[in-house]
């Protein structure tokens, strides 16, 4: 038997550099943590100092990871710099088996690929309400040069050509009101018909065979 609801969906977060993506994410789970799991990534990169294998990380080596990609056993993944990076399956559907939703950041390209793949994930695309906002947050970042932001402003207009494809824009004006609507936009998404169809069969397999059971 299928209950509505009870396995938790895949959630694919992306958004504009300076937009506050992960800073939501982050809060969201330091506020709901018991609904939501963060993937973990699969890389071929050596670990940096303190960070440890199964928690920021699954540090595999090349041989490891292209066997993974040969069995289908990673969600998406991408090559910068020589070194592997990706999501993999296991996880991923271990914690939406115990009822987590898992939250996945990743850039546009490699969320319409996800989507692709996996229909029933749902797509978040974090803004700020305006481009000047946007610039604004990243001068005031003090962290980027002048070459750095108009580079990544440059990348906002192409993926701003992809928005139309995500299920939900989430506006972040305000912090804790962007991560109460992004908690109750997701929690409203796993009542979505197309999401349940295990529970339809299950409950229209049940009229059926309770209404032969009255004749």
């Amino acid at each position: 038997m299928g209950d509505i609801m009870k396995k938790g969906i895949l959630v694919v977060a992306s958004g504009f550099s300076g937009a506050g993506k992960g800073t939501i994410m982050k809060k969201l789970m330091s506020e709901h943590g018991e609904d939501y799991a963060l993937s973990i990534s699969a890389t071929t990169r050596a670990p940096r100092p303190g960070e440890e294998h199964g928690r920021e990380y699954f540090f595999l080596t090349t041989e490891e990871f292209e066997a993974m990609i040969a069995r289908d056993e990673l969600v998406e993944y991408a090559k910068y710099v020589s070194n592997y990076y990706g999501t993999p399956r296991a996880y991923v559907e271990e914690q939406l088996e115990a009822g987590k939703n898992v939250i996945l950041e990743i850039e546009i390209q490699g969320a319409l690929k996800i989507k692709e793949r996996f229909p029933q994930a749902l797509l978040l695309f974090v803004t700020t309400k305006s481009a000047k906002v946007l610039k604004d947050r990243l001068v005031g970042r003090g962290t980027e040069t002048l070459e750095v932001i108009n580079d990544r402003m440059a990348r906002a207009i192409e993926e701003s050509e992809g928005m139309g494809s995500y299920e939900y824009i989430i506006v972040n004006d305000d912090l804790d009101a962007c991560v109460e609507e992004t908690h109750t936009i997701i929690q409203k998404a796993k009542a979505a018909a197309f999401r349940n169809e295990e529970f339809i069969k299950n409950i229209q397999q049940e009229l059926k065979d309770l209404s032969k059971g009255e004749k």
